[in-house]
């Protein structure tokens, strides 16, 4: 769970990479986001063979965070905000095992506020009729993406997914989480 001097690491998968990672670095107390592969039986697989479905893993971003600035649970706040956790391996036009909505929990207080998210989540009106099938593991081991994966979308951003799904949906974010922004 621990990552630098004073801060604690978060693992997520809500899809795609490159629309959690520019979120997430937008957070007050956020100090790194690396995108990266969790959750599959390849040992350091590369991006083509976690976009081939045989990897077994999901594309994460790992989130080093200072505890006393941000806590997990709003990081989970946060993470259900910006993806829908009804969708089995799906996230908007993204298909696969690979974009499935995933919590890697990094120790046992993680694993908690994981489980009681996810079941509070359940019970929320908006997912009424609608299963939230956000898997809740052990963080394993992350395998960081390939260089050309960070910062995607701060180096990209008039490529058409970036502007088409990830500007929007950043777009969202900052305005519901103003008060989280980093200045």
């Amino acid at each position: 769970m621990q990552g630098e001097t004073g801060s604690e690491r978060a693992t997520f998968g809500g899809g795609c990479f490159w629309c959690l990672e520019p979120v997430f670095q937008q957070l007050r107390g956020v100090r790194a986001v690396h995108p990266g592969y969790a959750g599959g039986h390849t040992a350091n697989p590369t991006y083509e063979e976690v976009c081939s479905g045989t990897s077994g893993h999901a594309e994460v971003v790992e989130i080093t965070f200072d505890p006393e600035e941000i806590s997990y649970g709003d990081l989970l706040t946060v993470f259900f905000a910006v993806h829908d956790p009804t969708t089995p391996h799906r996230q908007g036009a993204d298909v696969g095992e690979q974009y499935r909505s995933v919590i890697f929990y990094h120790s046992d207080e993680q694993r908690r506020s994981a489980e009681e998210a996810v079941a509070a989540l359940a019970m929320k009106p908006e997912w009424e009729g609608s299963r939230v099938v956000t898997e809740v593991a052990p963080l394993a081991a992350f395998y960081p993406a390939e260089d050309y994966h960070r910062d995607y979308f701060r180096k990209n951003p008039d490529q058409p997914y970036c502007r088409i799904v990830i500007a929007p949906k950043l777009g969202k974010f900052k305005q519901a989480f103003r008060h989280q922004v980093a200045d």
